[in-house]
């Protein structure tokens, strides 16, 4: 599935990739630099009413966000690996706990620890066309 969007279409866009991970928590984003993975996750956390500050978490791997959840306290796991080497560092930073803890997961830079990524994860990729659209495409894995 795939869609071209404009930056200004962003929050139909986060729904309907919401809606298409129907139950699976875990969602990897591959993309270049710049292709818009740290706003799209923003967006899916105001979708979601996430209480806390939603920033890019490069150089701290992992931000953990709250929201509530059908009345329940939640969390949401916001992944940046893009600074790490390899998958052993990942587990070492904590991703792999994350990742199987039942809450949601958005992971930027899979491809840094694809082995990681539990059955079930929904891989998405997002391209540049221009400087103000988007190609976002749910891929098969």
């Amino acid at each position: 599935m795939k869609k071209v969007f404009s930056l200004n279409e962003i929050i139909p866009v986060a729904e309907w990739l919401l809606q298409a991970a129907g139950d699976k928590k875990n969602i990897a984003f591959y993309g270049q630099m710049g292709a818009g993975k740290t706003t799209l996750i923003y967006t899916i956390c105001q979708i979601l009413q996430v209480e806390d500050v939603v920033s890019s978490p490069t150089f701290s791997i992992i931000n953990e966000y709250r929201f509530t959840d059908n009345g329940k306290p939640a969390s949401v796991y916001h992944i940046d690996l893009y600074r790490l080497q390899d998958e052993e560092e990942a587990v070492r930073a904590g991703v792999e706990d994350c990742l199987y803890s039942g809450h949601h997961c958005f992971v930027e830079w899979p491809e840094k620890a694809p082995e990681l990524f539990p059955e079930g994860t929904l891989y998405v990729s997002l391209s540049v066309l221009d400087e103000e659209r988007r190609e976002i495409e749910i891929l098969k894995k």
